[in-house]
């Protein structure tokens, strides 16, 4: 919520962590829809560029459900707009591209394994994960703190 209200650092720190949070399961997301890895990182860059151009955070509500689901539905119909348009650019469309981990991103996806999940499914997977991954290193910060490693 934070990263959606004002132009403050704590919120500029905010986006940053929301971006590195769901970038990954936002690609994941995509290429199970079948699109290939370019078109993948670049469908999820401009879909984030958007988020912040736009500030479309601001319609996030948890009075109407979880971020997640608005996140997803957000990008579900960013991606259902960009099917419809045509692109007639060629990739990145003369624009300075920004990467978070797309090279690592495509790496880490040709270590999904092979079933018939759903995309959505696919994300919340994805999202769980990362959501442990920073549990397990707070955790760990923690026990290095207090001399507990």
């Amino acid at each position: 919520m934070e990263a959606g209200q004002n132009n403050s650092p704590q919120a500029f720190e905010a986006m940053t962590q929301l971006c590195r949070n769901y970038w990954y399961p936002l690609y994941a997301y995509v290429r199970r829809k079948g699109y290939p890895a370019p078109d993948a990182q670049d469908l999820t860059q401009e879909f984030f560029a958007r988020l912040l151009a736009r500030k479309y955070l601001t319609a996030a509500d948890r009075q109407k459900g979880k971020f997640r689901s608005f996140l997803l539905g957000t990008f579900e119909h960013f991606l259902a707009k960009e099917w419809r348009r045509a692109h007639a650019e060629k990739r990145g469309g003369g624009r300075a591209a920004f990467s978070l981990d797309e090279t690592d991103a495509e790496n880490r996806y040709l270590l999904e394994p092979a079933h018939d999940l759903t995309p959505a499914k696919i994300f919340d997977r994805r999202w769980a994960t990362t959501l442990l991954a920073q549990a397990m290193a707070r955790l760990g910060e923690e026990c290095r703190s207090s001399e507990k490693a």
